[in-house]
This record gives C-alpha cells, sequence and structure tokens, in this order.
C-alpha cells in the first residue's frame, strides 16, 4: 500500500492486486518506529496515525531491563507509536485509493513473466482468470514471495532453529504493571495491552520451541508456560488469535531482476526482534516509490533504479545481523550464564553512548547513503532530513517536512539567492520545489549550508556550504544529476 501510494502520488498508473478480501484483523507489528514516524509526517499521515495510537518514549533491545531511550534523538518523533499493524495498513490503503490506486481484493497472482518491454501477470478471483500488463511489477508479497521465485532471485540465509509462542487473549485477572517482561531459567517472556481489554504474550520457551511454526498453539500451551515462567497466568481465556513464529533469517540475493522488485518480506525474513520488520519495509517502499516514478516517467538518470538495492540491501544486511544477535540474547540458552549475559548488557546500556547507538539503530535514524561527493562533501550529504524550523520571506514559521507533501525533490535555499533559482529555472526541473526560506532556530550541521537539495524521500542528496569555491557551478552540476529534463 505505501508503494502504491508513493507511485500514484507521481501521477503512475498502478494497481495492486491481494489475495485477502480485507485487511486482517490479527495484528503481527505494534510499533511505528521514529524514522518511520518521519517518514509519515513528510507525507502528511502522521497526525492521522497518532489520533489512533499510542507513543511510547522507550524501545526496547531482546527484552534487557534497561530500555532504549529515544527521547535523546534528534527528532520531532523522538517516540514509538504504540498502534495495530492492522490500523497502520488502513491508512496506508485509504490514502493509495483516494490519490487514485486502484486497489484489487481478493485477487490471486498465479505467475509474472516479463519480456523486454513488460510484464505480464496472470491472477484469478471472483471465479475467473486474467492477464494484466505492466511496465513493473514489485512482489511485496511476503516470506514465500511467488514473485522472488519466478524471478529465480535466491533466498540466502538460515532455517529456523526455534521458534516462539504468541496469543492475543483477554485476561480475567490483569497484571499490576502495563508491560510484564521476565527472563529466567524457565523462559523468556513479554506482555502487553493491545487494545481495551486485550493482550498479548509472547514467550519462548524451552520445552517447546523446537515445535515447528506451523503447528498450532492452543490455550493450554500459553497457560502452562505463563504459568512456568511467571507463576501465575493471570485467568487467561478466550484467545482472539494465537500463532507461532521462528527465527528463520533470510535475504534476497538482490531485490531488482529486470521488470521484477522485491520489498518488505519478500526481500527479507528475521525474527521480529525490536519490532522492526513492518518498519523497514515501509522504509523500502518510500526508497522504491519515486525511483519507480521516476523510471516510469522517463526522466530517471541511468543507475537510479538500481540504486534500491544498492541503497537498501546493506541497511537489511545490518537488520539481520541486530536481529540474530538479539535472537541470541531472547531464547538461544536460558542457563546462568545468559542470565548474567544480559544483566551485564542491560547494565551497559545505562551508559547514555551505549543506550544511543542500539537505539538510533532501532529507530534506524542511522541510516545514511552513499553519495556523490563531486558536487560537495558535506556532512549532511545522504543523511536523513530530520525536521527542521524555517520561516519564509513574509516572516512565517513552518516546518521543512510541509514541503514534502507531493513527493518532490525540494531545493532548500537557504540564502534566497536569486543565481540560484536563476539556475532552476534554466533546468526546467518542474519535480525541484525551489524553497527561499533562512532557519528559524539553529539546527544541527546546517549553521554554513547556503544551498541543500532533498530527495523525495527525505534524504539529503547533497548539501553546499556557503564558502564553497565555484558555488553556483556546484549548485548547478549537483542539479543536473537527477536526471533528463
Amino acid at each position: 500500500m505505501m508503494v502504491a501510494g508513493e507511485l500514484a502520488l507521481a501521477d503512475v498508473k498502478v494497481c495492486v492486486l491481494e489475495k485477502l478480501e480485507a485487511t486482517t484483523p490479527y495484528s503481527r507489528a505494534l510499533s511505528i518506529h521514529p524514522r518511520t514516524l518521519e517518514m509519515m509526517d513528510l507525507r502528511g499521515l502522521k497526525s492521522e496515525l497518532l489520533q489512533i495510537g499510542m507513543p511510547l518514549p522507550t524501545g526496547h533491545f531482546a527484552g534487557l531491563a534497561t530500555r532504549l531511550d529515544f527521547a535523546v534523538i534528534d527528532s520531532s518523533s523522538n517516540y514509538s507509536l504504540f498502534i495495530a499493524q492492522s490500523e497502520t495498513e488502513k491508512v496506508l490503503e485509504q490514502r493509495a485509493w483516494a490519490l487514485g490506486a486502484d486497489i484489487r481484493r481478493g485477487i490471486e497472482v498465479l505467475s509474472v513473466t516479463q519480456s523486454a518491454d513488460c510484464v505480464e501477470v496472470t491472477a484469478s478471483g471472483a471465479g475467473r482468470q486474467m492477464t494484466l500488463t505492466a511496465a513493473y511489477v514489485v512482489g511485496a508479497d511476503g516470506a514465500g514471495s511467488m514473485v522472488r521465485k519466478q524471478a529465480n532471485i535466491p533466498f540466502n540465509g538460515t532455517d529456523a532453529t526455534m521458534t516462539a509462542v504468541q496469543g492475543d487473549v483477554v485476561f480475567k485477572n490483569p497484571p499490576a504493571t502495563s508491560v510484564v517482561s521476565s527472563f529466567n531459567e524457565q523462559g523468556m517472556i513479554m506482555i502487553v495491552p493491545v487494545s481495551k481489554g486485550l493482550h498479548r504474550v509472547v514467550f519462548i520457551d524451552p520445552e517447546t520451541k523446537t515445535i515447528p511454526k506451523d503447528q498450532p498453539v492452543t490455550l493450554e500451551e500459553l497457560r502452562s508456560g505463563m504459568i512456568r515462567m511467571l507463576g501465575e497466568d493471570y485467568g487467561i481465556s478466550e484467545p482472539y488469535w494465537m500463532t507461532r513464529f521462528g527465527n528463520a533469517t533470510r535475504q534476497a540475493e538482490r531485490y531488482r531482476e529486470g521488470r521484477l522488485l522485491l520489498a518488505g518480506d519478500a526481500a527479507h525474513i528475521h525474527f521480529p526482534a525490536g519490532g522492526q520488520g513492518m518498519n523497514v519495509g515501509l522504509h523500502e517502499a518510500m526508497n522504491l516509490g519515486w525511483k519507480l516514478a521516476a523510471e516510469v516517467k522517463g526522466w530517471a538518470p541511468e543507475g537510479l533504479l538500481d540504486s534500491y538495492h544498492a541503497e537498501r540491501f546493506p541497511v537489511n544486511t545490518a537488520l539481520l545481523q541486530n536481529t540474530s544477535v538479539q535472537t541470541l540474547l531472547f531464547g538461544t540458552d536460558f542457563s546462568p550464564a545468559t542470565i548474567h549475559l544480559r544483566q551485564m548488557i542491560s547494565e551497559l546500556l545505562q551508559s547514555p553512548d551505549a543506550n544511543y547507538r542500539l537505539a538510533s539503530q532501532i529507530a534506524a535514524v542511522d541510516v545514511h547513503y552513499d553519495v556523490r561527493e563531486d558536487v560537495s562533501s558535506h556532512q549532511l550529504n545522504g543523511r536523513r532530513l530530520a525536521e527542521i524550523r524555517l520561516h519564509s520571506e513574509n516572516g512565517d514559521v513552518f516546518s521543512s517536512y510541509e514541503l514534502f507533501r507531493e513527493g518532490n525533490y525540494v531545493l532548500l535555499n537557504l540564502s534566497s539567492d536569486e543565481s540560484v533559482e536563476e539556475i532552476v529555472r534554466k533546468q526546467q526541473r518542474g519535480r525541484i520545489k525551489n524553497v527561499n526560506a533562512a532557519l528559524a532556530e539553529p539546527a544541527k550541521g546546517w549553521d554554513d549550508v547556503h544551498t541543500a537539495l532533498v530527495r523525495p524521500d527525505g534524504y539529503i542528496a547533497w548539501a553546499i556550504a556557503g564558502t564553497e569555491i565555484d558555488l553556483y557551478n556546484r549548485i548547478e552540476q549537483g542539479i543536473e544529476q537527477i536526471g533528463k529534463t
């Protein structure tokens, strides 16, 4: 839905084929992390999500006792939003539909066949078979991705070595604290409220962790596990949803094969540690959307679409390393040695520097992309645009994020330099929004910036200091890099 919304925003004709008739009421993901909230803010969706979810100032790493402090992150979204994945999906689907995306539910894709010029998609639904022709196909179709398989893209990694249990249930005698977390020789367990009257129980039980993930979970399994690990079951009853999941860790060898592309779980799977899975999938959608739109519209410079894999693959490699470490701490072993190791790491996380390092990973605010340095080598290049406050030429103060609602490049002309305006007019880049403004308040890294070009996904393509030699030629060169007129 995020990819579709981004393509529709760029006036690209897009169709979503979804097997499910309606949004599933069962929500695996429960958190939108800081960088994802920033991206939602760029598109004007954050306020709507805030009306539904509940902000939380902290996150966790492997369920350790010392929480990760998001409040110290340099962000206007320095918190995690506790919200059911189903609610997030509804917001994104409504946005895609409102922008003109053709969303067809109850349609199962049977095959994709690409040629040099197009992709043919065979699908079935409503008792009939159909064939659609597209310029490109994005496989956002999960771990068992049919698109990935038919593109013959290897899915490298390891199978599950253990499984965890999850259940959304009712407690007749709910716990006194909002969150229950315990790690002992009997196993690891976390309990959080999902909605009014409903709690989520997640645990790794050394007695059951070798059960295959396709074997159904029973209420008795949940109850007995809770009693062993916590000594009580809180009057568990009325299971709403129960499932089992494993720690299989795999990544597609490449995210593009010709006209077929992958995003989300189709591109990588991992143990859901730290609540990162849905978030990184949305980051990929944001990265891919504007690049694919540029390719379809015919203005993309050579290599732009390939940069989707080049930028996201190493980010997700680091993600898989992160979740693998958490898996080791979560449930590989429940011996006294592991308990002491967890205590030791938890104590280390009381150090602000160590805490920030892991918090920024989970929040994904540490992501930056390699950029060409022939325009400038500024410290902001390739980094995310943290929200800055600007004031216009008439004195109005506004957020930099307001400039990205239409999904364009934004050129921040912080000196209101008429020569820069002339360069933009000369280049006839209608997809660049030229903004004459100045900093309304100090912002880290921006003190010397004369002009900066920010990508549609909120990452800084380049920033140029006012003291730069050959300033205007560098700006012109930087604008030329973004593609054809």
